[in-house]
């Protein structure tokens, strides 16, 4: 997580880096996950103020997705929130991606390309899928 990426993994060759952001201090629980069933085309969080699109989970059943960088009330993207994606930790927990990067995730969890269960792993220093 400290160089802001997340890096996924075929046959144990990276093949894609993501510029992301992940929770600010230790809101980003570390280990090893996978993906799983939850999927979300857009969701908002009133007490966060504050929602995100494309929508993947990979601990907790939709509680740590991987998702869009966040949107507000109106579904507009936040720009302030938008800037820090790939330079610093800003999230809640979840990992942030660019809006292509998190749709492109999504639609391949949608497809079973990105089947459930896929190996997801999170360390201090990277984020693996």
């Amino acid at each position: 997580m400290s160089k802001n990426r997340t890096y996924l993994k075929s046959n144990n060759k990276v093949i894609y880096t993501f510029y992301s952001s992940a929770g600010v201090n230790t809101t980003t629980p570390s280990g090893n996950y996978a993906t799983q069933a939850e999927t979300a085309p857009h969701f908002y969080n009133a007490g966060e103020g504050m929602g995100a699109n494309y929508a993947v989970s990979w601990k907790d059943h939709g509680i740590y997705l991987f998702h869009s960088v966040p949107v507000d009330g109106n579904g507009n993207y936040i720009m302030s929130e938008a800037n820090k994606l790939g330079k610093t930790p800003s999230s809640h927990g979840c990992i942030r991606l660019s809006i292509y990067d998190s749709k492109w995730l999504y639609n391949q969890a949608l497809s079973g390309t990105l089947p459930v269960g896929t190996p997801v792993s999170i360390s201090r220093k990277k984020i693996l899928i």
